[in-house]
Order: C-alpha cells, then structure tokens, then sequence
C-alpha cells in the first residue's frame, strides 16, 4: 500500500490560557482544566486563516519529503472553517507550493475527520496509480461561541501529509471506517458559530465511532492494542482521548506522545493529523502506530501505520510538533476577542 513521504505541520504561535478565558465569564479555571485537560489553546493571528495554515504545513511537509511539487497528482483540504464558501482552498495550496496544474483538487468537509477522509482519498489514488504523489491536509481555525464550553478548546493549527509509493518513511498497513447519521455537533450555514447536542456528544457520537472505528481495524489487521507502539485519536479535549485510549487497552505510554489537547487545544480537523505528526516526531523504525480520527456527524478514519528505517534522516528536514508548541506568545482575551472576530461593530454602516 500507499506511505507517507513527507508530513509538515503549523501551529500558530498565539496562546490564550484557560484561566484567562474563565475570568471573563465566571467559571473555575481549575475546574475546567481539571474536567476538559486543557491549560492553554492556540490562537490565529488576524492575517492567518485556513489557507495560509494549509500553505505553511504544505511546504514544511514538501521540505521533508524532498520531491519535485509538479509531480502532485491531488490536493485535498479538509477543514470546517476554509475561508471561502465557494472557492476552493486547495488551489490556493496547489499555486502556493508550485504545483502543476495537471492535478485533481478539491475542499474536504466532515467537521473533525475531513484531514484523515482527505488521506484515505489520497491512498487510494496512489495505490491505484492514477497519480504519483497526493497531498491531504487537516486544518482548522475552529470555531466557539462566547462562554460556550467549546471557547475553551477550539483553537488553530494543522497538518499535511504526502502520499506516495516510494522513499517512504511510514508505510499505511490498513485502514478502515465507521459512519453513521449522528447529530451530535453542527454549524447552520452562514452562521458564525456551531452548536452541539448535549446528551448526543459523549456516547452515541464520539465513543461509539472512535471505539468501532478502532476495534473494526483490530478485526480487520489481526492485531490489539498490545501490537502498536503508538496510538493517537481525536482530541476534542483531553479528557475523551485519555477514556477512549483506556477503553480500547492502550497505556499512558502508547497514548501520551500523541496528547496535544492540553497544549494547543483542538485543532479540530488538524487534531488527529497533529498528534499523529508528533508520535511521527517521536518515533523509531520499526514502531506501529494506530491513528483514529472522529468527525461529528458522525464518523470515525482508522489507520494501522508501520515506520521506516527512512524516517530518521528525514524527519530531521522540518520543523517539529514541538517546536511550534514551543514557540508561543500569550495575549489577553480582548486580544483574543479582536483576533476572532468576536467583537462586531455597530453603527458603522451605511444603509
């Protein structure tokens, strides 16, 4: 099958920590770091959005791989806040890195899991040989309403993957998904903020298809959790990652590398393709690696990954997950507030 080439992330360097959001609606920080796992989230600056996330992850990730743009074949962007309704962020991506135009491109919605369906697309058109690289990208600069719960999570950043046959640094074993008609998380259209459904987020929505999606890849590879080195799922917070991990047999130590909730907050369609990009940072050849997505709706990606010898010279060519975590600026919550948009003017109209 399909491997991964290359991968390239960004994180904004913009943080905003728990406590500062708490102090402006009331609510226990220590309560809510203790009950979501979060301390701090990154922030967009006002010139960054999902295209310009896309972009950068794309070039990190072309820095790695080492191989001529042109020879893209498909670009896939998937994300819940591209900043067009109509006009695709991926031929942004694609002229951005010099790719030429012989290729198939498109924008990828499924709330959290576009980045990972984005791979799988991408795996498929590599293993069947109608192109030669595909570029799937998960990102987001997600979306919470003031003092909604999601306002102390939603956050920014992503990741690129390139998909190719040859010179690969981790190679796809299998990959299998479950889906179903969930409406557990929603955003009407032309609305700024989503909703969530309360009683439907926990276990009929994120539980049942991160845990199906796991246990199907289990049945379908032959293998349990005891088999991989690393496991890394969707983070809406720290919380439901750390539970699910548990429930499917995974320890602190094949789960923790991949934890990044607590760090940069969800990143929404660049979470699972991040904690995946940091157990990659992390690894050594031979490693096994399971990665599960989740996207409301609701639907979950697994993916059983094996990494190569190549790994260790390649990694090395980019910058890391940690290195961006690492990197951060502290700003306030009317800084905050400025940057997303959150405060409308009024009166400055004209009719």
């Amino acid at each position: 099958m399909a491997g991964i080439v290359g991968y390239g992330v960004y994180i904004p360097s913009y943080r905003i920590k728990v406590e500062e959001i708490a102090k402006v609606w009331g609510d226990d920080p220590r309560a809510i770091s203790r009950g979501l796992i979060v301390e701090e989230k990154s922030v967009p600056a006002p010139d960054e959005d999902t295209a310009t996330i896309s972009v950068e992850a794309a070039r990190n990730s072309l820095k790695m791989a080492l191989i001529n743009p042109k020879d893209i074949g498909a670009i896939y962007v998937g994300s819940e806040s591209h900043p067009y309704a109509v006009k695709p962020t991926a031929t942004i991506v694609a002229n951005a890195v010099d790719a030429a135009p012989e290729l198939t491109a498109a924008d990828l919605e499924f709330a959290c899991k576009a980045g990972t369906a984005g791979m799988q697309i991408c795996m498929g058109l590599v293993d069947s040989g109608l192109v030669k690289y595909g570029l799937a990208i998960g990102t987001d600069i997600a979306q919470g309403a003031p003092s909604d719960a999601l306002e102390y999570t939603a956050s920014a950043g992503g990741a690129a993957y390139l998909i190719g046959k040859y010179n690969t640094l981790a190679d796809f074993e299998g990959t299998y998904s479950f889906t179903t008609d969930t409406p557990d998380f929603y955003r009407r259209e032309g609305k700024p903020y989503p909703r969530h459904g309360g009683r439907f987020t926990g276990e009929p929505a994120y539980f049942k298809h991160v845990l199906s999606g796991a246990q199907g890849l289990f049945e379908k590879m032959g293998t349990e959790a005891s088999d991989y080195d690393h496991a890394v799922f969707h983070q809406p917070n720290g919380k439901f990652y750390i539970r699910a991990a548990r429930k499917l047999g995974f320890n602190e130590d094949q789960y923790q590398t991949g934890l990044l909730t607590p760090y940069i907050g969800n990143t929404y369609s660049g979470a699972t393709p991040l904690g995946l990009a940091a157990v990659l940072d992390n690894a050594k050849p031979g490693d096994r690696i399971m990665a599960v997505s989740y996207g409301s709706g609701a639907g979950s990606d697994a993916f059983s990954i094996t990494v190569t010898d190549k790994i260790e010279e390649t990694r090395q060519l980019a910058p890391t997950v940690q290195e961006f975590i690492e990197n951060k600026t502290y700003v306030d919550y009317a800084i905050y507030a400025k940057f997303k948009g959150k405060l409308r003017m009024a009166g400055l109209t004209q009719d």
